[in-house]
């Protein structure tokens, strides 16, 4: 007789997937780290098969773990909707959300439309920031949850959505000609600008800087007006930029994933609420990958 998967379990599942470790995911997860292992025994003994190898410090999946992944997001999203479609009452009080101010421009407007037909009465406060100043304000609770760019290694986030890097440029101009190639990047702890300066010096592509901002909108300024390059996800290319790649003498980019971070509070019924539709919003990992580098740039 086959087994019904716990949503909970699951829940915990994608926790460590997505941080690498049982003691970031027991954090995220609000549990201790010997629930959690107890939990992963459990789901390993429901499915007759090893979902986790070590690697040192760090947990990796396995074959059959990578094939669970796909799974748990759908089973965990759906269980989640269906829930709040039989919520009987709206939520009231005030949720504290922060994110850069790019994401806030390509994913906001869906996520308060959808987050305040459900619960017309909620206050959410929307703070824009870099997201090392955003780890920060979650960490001191001063946010209550924040979108923000998660780094492999750095742990804390939960990664809900992820996308090809691109390099951009002027549809209407030739700047990514240039024997010296003018780059508009973020400041230098940006881990995007780490991996254009990479790449670029291990191709032996000659580079200046020759802008800096935190700022998307100034970033993207800079391309549109011919004087520079830069590095942007996918759903961040506007209309008047052009996607360089390796024919054009601009070698691939990892990927960029986007993280969820909640403050280590009490239990916010408004703040669980938005995680979800941020979850819902923003999930690219279960339905449809995005197109590799090399398809994008035809």
């Amino acid at each position: 007789m086959a087994h019904m998967l716990d949503s909970d379990q699951l829940r915990t599942f994608l926790a460590i997937a997505d941080t690498g470790s049982f003691t970031r995911a027991a954090e995220i997860v609000h549990k201790t780290q010997s629930a959690v292992s107890m939990q992963m025994k459990r789901l390993e003994e429901r499915l007759g098969r090893e979902i986790f190898a070590r690697d040192g410090r760090m947990s990796k999946l396995t074959d059959d773990g990578e094939r669970l992944l796909d799974y748990a997001r759908r089973i965990v999203r759906l269980n989640s909707e269906c829930v709040a479609s039989f919520a009987e009452t709206d939520l009231v009080g005030r949720v504290r959300l922060g994110l850069p101010d790019d994401y806030a421009d390509r994913y906001l407007p869906e996520i308060l439309a959808t987050f305040s037909r459900s619960n017309p009465r909620a206050e959410v406060t929307v703070v824009c920031e870099p997201t090392p100043m955003l780890v920060e304000q979650v960490n001191a609770g001063e946010l209550d949850l924040a979108i923000i760019t998660h780094v492999d290694g750095r742990g804390g986030s939960e990664v809900v959505r992820s996308e090809q890097l691109l390099w951009v440029t002027s549809a209407r101009h030739c700047v990514h000609d240039e024997a010296v190639v003018p780059l508009a990047l973020g400041r230098p702890t940006c881990n995007w600008r780490s991996s254009a300066v990479a790449a670029l010096e291990e191709t032996g592509r000659s580079f200046r800087v020759a802008y800096v901002s935190w700022n998307s909108t100034a970033v993207g300024a800079a391309v549109l007006a011919g004087l520079a390059v830069a590095v942007l996800p996918e759903s961040a290319v506007r209309p008047g930029m052009r996607i360089l790649g390796p024919r054009d003498g601009f070698p691939a980019l990892p990927t960029c994933k986007i993280g969820l971070i909640r403050g280590a509070r009490e239990p916010n019924e408004l703040a669980d609420a938005l995680a979800d539709q941020i979850r819902q919003s923003l999930d690219n990992l279960s339905a449809g990958r995005l197109l590799p580098l090399a398809e994008a740039a035809e």
